[in-house]
C-alpha cells in the first residue's frame, strides 16, 4: 500500500488514487470537491440569510432603475455613463467605441452583473473565508470568460478593424491559433526540448554573463561568476532562486541581470541551478534540498573563498528555504561552521496565513487531489502549475490575451521576461506535497512547529541582518504577508517595497525608468513592529531601482575589499547543463 507523503495517517486505496489522478488530469489539478464544499457552504448561509437576501434584491433594484435613463440615449452617438472610473481601470473598455450605443449598454450590463456577483458572494456571514474566496473566485472567472470583449459581435474595436482591414486582422487571428495549436500539440507529445520554442535562448540571449559551473551534485550547479573589477567585497554572494522557476530570470538580458549588476558592482557572487527532477526523484524532501542544495551550496561557497562570511539572498520559494535553512543553522548553533554576512529575501514568504490568491488552491481536498497527480507522475509538471498562475489572472493573461492574438490577429511582442516564464520546472512530489502542507497549509514554519532533520526551528533564533524585498502588485507573495518576517524573528531588518509585480518587481535594473520603491529606517531587534500600511504611511518614496539600495546595504554590513577571486575549478561554463532540461 502506498501512504500519502503529505501527512496522512491512512493508506488511501489504489482505486481512489487512480480516480483522484483520472479526475486531476481533467479539472489540471484542481478538486472538483474543493470547489462543491465552498458553493455548498455559500449556498446554504445565503439562504439562511434574509437580510443579506433583501440587499441584493435592493442592489438588483438600484441597477434596474438606471436602464431607462440609458435607453433614452439611443442613437445619440457618445452617451453619459456612470462607471466611467471602472472603465478607466479595466483596460479592456478603455476605447472610446465602447461609449456609444449599443456597446455601452453591453458594457454596461457587464459591470452591473460583475458588481451584483462580487456582492452576492462576499459578506455573508457564516461562510468560510476561505469557501468565500473559492466562490467569489469562480464567479469572477465566469464573468472574465463571458466579457463582451472576448466576442466578436460585441467587441466594437473587433468590429471597426476588421472593416478597415477587411478581416485581414481575423486571418491573422487564424494563423495566430493554428500556430498555439501545432505548439500545444507538439508539447502534449512531448516533440519538442524544453528550450526550443523559446524566444530568448539560455546560453544564447539571456543567462549570458561570463562564469562557470564550479560544483554539482544530483539536485544543484554551483555558478561562479568571473569578476570584471581589481577588487572585490571580502563577502560574497550566494543566491538561492526558487526551483518552481528557472534561475536565470536573476540573470536574463544583460540590460537587466541582477547577477550582472552585482558583479559589476564589485561582489563575487554565486548562484544555484537546481535540476529539473523526473520521476525517480519523486522522493525528494524538503530536507534534501536544504542539505544537498542550500548547505551543500554555502559550503561550497565558504570554501572558495577562504572561509568569509556569505551574503545570503534568496527569491521567493528560495527565500523560503533560505529561512529554514538559517533557522536551522541558528538553533543547532551551527553557524560558525557556514558564517553568514547577511540574509536577503526577495518576494518570500515566512508567514503563510495571508498567501494570496495561491491560497485559493490549497485545501484537504485540494491536497489530496495533487497528491494522487504526483503519486502517478512522480512530480508536479511546471505546465501544471502555470495553469493555476494564469487562472489568478485569467483576465489578462488568458482572455484579453485571446482576443488580442486571435480576434485583432495582434502578433505578441515577447520580451526576455515573457520567454523565461514560459520555461517552466518540475517539482518532485516529496518536496512539493510537503511545501504545501507544512507551510501553506499549516503555517508551520512561522508558528514554530517546523521540522528540519527532526528538529524543530525556529526564525526567532536567526540573528543575521536581513535586507527584505516585497512588491507591491505581488499576487504570489503579497507584501503585506513577506512585511510579517519583522514579527517573527529578532533579527535587524531592513523592509523596501519595491513597483511591479512578483517578477518584474524584483527584475528592476538601474536603466528602468519605471523603477520606484518604498523604503523606511531599519528596526532593530525588540523594537515595536507597525502594521504594514503603518509603515507605508510613514516610509519614503524613491524614483529608482531598488537594486542601488540593496548594494549599499550589502557594503554597509560587509568589510574590506581584497584582490579579485579567480573562479573555481571549472566542470563546464555558465550557465551549467541543469538549464537546459
Amino acid at each position: 500500500m502506498i501512504c500519502y507523503l503529505s501527512g496522512c495517517s491512512d493508506s488511501p486505496h489504489p482505486l481512489d488514487l487512480a480516480l483522484h489522478y483520472r479526475l486531476s488530469q481533467m479539472t489540471g489539478g484542481l478538486s472538483p470537491a474543493s470547489l462543491l464544499l465552498a458553493l455548498v457552504d455559500w449556498n446554504l448561509h445565503l439562504s439562511f440569510s434574509p437580510g443579506k437576501q433583501i440587499e441584493l434584491i435592493r442592489l438588483l433594484e438600484n441597477q434596474i432603475n438606471e436602464w431607462p435613463a440609458l435607453l433614452s440615449q439611443m442613437g445619440g452617438g457618445q452617451v453619459q455613463i456612470s462607471d466611467e472610473k471602472e472603465r478607466i481601470k479595466d483596460g479592456r473598455f478603455k476605447g472610446d467605441s465602447w461609449k456609444t450605443w449599443p456597446y455601452s449598454a453591453i458594457s454596461h450590463h457587464f459591470f452591473q452583473t460583475q458588481t451584483f456577483w462580487d456582492a452576492a458572494t462576499t459578506g455573508i456571514r457564516g461562510v468560510s473565508k476561505h469557501h468565500e474566496n473559492v466562490v467569489n473566485f469562480a464567479a469572477r472567472q465566469w464573468l472574465d470568460m463571458l466579457a463582451p470583449p472576448n466576442f466578436f459581435a460585441t467587441n466594437p474595436e473587433v468590429q471597426k478593424l476588421t472593416t478597415e482591414q477587411r478581416g485581414a486582422n481575423l486571418w491573422r487571428g487564424f494563423q495566430n491559433w493554428n500556430h498555439d495549436l501545432q505548439q500545444s500539440i507538439k508539447q502534449q507529445l512531448n516533440q519538442s526540448s524544453a528550450t526550443e520554442d523559446l524566444t530568448h535562448k539560455p546560453g544564447k540571449d539571456v543567462a549570458i554573463t561570463e562564469g562557470q559551473v564550479v560544483f554539482r551534485n544530483h539536485l544543484i550547479e554551483l555558478i561562479q561568476y568571473a569578476p570584471v573589477t581589481e577588487t572585490v567585497h571580502r563577502e560574497p554572494i550566494l543566491i538561492v532562486p526558487s526551483w518552481i522557476m528557472k534561475y536565470y530570470i536573476l540573470d536574463l538580458s544583460p540590460h537587466n541581470s541582477m547577477v550582472k549588476f552585482l558583479v559589476s558592482q564589485g561582489f563575487t557572487v554565486f548562484i544555484i541551478s537546481w535540476r529539473n527532477p523526473d520521476s525517480e526523484d519523486r522522493n525528494l524532501g524538503m530536507d534534501d534540498y536544504v542539505e544537498s542544495g542550500l548547505y551543500t551550496a554555502m559550503k561550497e561557497v565558504s570554501h572558495l573563498c577562504n572561509g568569509n562570511p556569505v551574503h545570503t539572498a534568496g527569491y521567493c520559494l528560495g527565500g523560503t528555504l533560505l529561512s529554514i535553512g538559517m533557522a536551522g543553522l541558528s538553533s543547532d548553533h551551527d553557524s560558525d561552521k557556514m558564517p553568514v554576512a547577511s540574509m536577503t529575501l526577495l518576494a518570500a514568504q515566512t508567514d503563510f496565513t495571508e498567501p494570496g490568491e495561491l491560497g485559493l488552491f490549497i485545501d484537504e481536498s485540494q491536497l489530496a487531489m495533487l497528491d494522487a497527480l504526483m503519486w502517478k507522475q512522480g512530480y508536479l509538471d511546471g505546465k501544471q502549475m502555470a495553469g493555476s498562475f494564469q487562472l489568478l489572472n485569467s483576465k489578462d493573461l488568458i482572455w484579453s490575451r485571446n482576443m488580442r492574438r486571435y480576434l485583432l490577429g495582434n502578433e505578441e511582442k515577447s520580451s526576455d521576461l515573457m520567454s523565461w516564464n514560459s520555461d517552466v520546472t518540475r517539482m518532485p512530489y516529496r518536496m512539493h506535497s510537503e511545501y504545501l502542507r507544512h507551510l501553506f497549509l499549516h503555517n508551520d514554519l512561522a508558528q514554530g512547529r517546523y521540522q528540519l532533520n527532526g528538529r524543530t526551528v525556529s526564525l526567532k533564533a536567526i540573528k543575521a541582518p536581513m535586507f527584505v524585498v516585497g512588491t507591491e502588485k505581488d499576487h504570489v507573495s503579497p507584501w503585506r504577508s513577506v512585511f510579517k518576517i519583522h514579527s517573527l524573528s529578532d533579527a535587524t531588518v531592513s523592509f523596501i517595497l519595491a513597483s511591479g509585480g512578483h517578477n518584474a518587481g524584483i527584475v528592476a535594473a538601474p536603466e528602468n525608468p519605471k523603477c520606484s520603491f518604498y523604503s523606511a529606517k531599519q528596526m532593530p531587534p525588540g523594537a515595536p513592529v507597525p502594521s504594514p500600511d503603518e509603515w507605508l504611511a510613514n516610509a519614503v518614496h524613491t524614483n529608482g531601482s531598488w537594486w542601488l539600495h540593496w548594494s549599499n546595504w550589502l557594503r554597509q554590513n560587509g568589510t574590506e575589499q581584497v584582490p579579485a577571486r579567480q573562479l573555481g575549478q571549472e566542470i563546464v561554463p555558465a550557465p551549467g547543463t541543469y538549464i537546459f532540461q
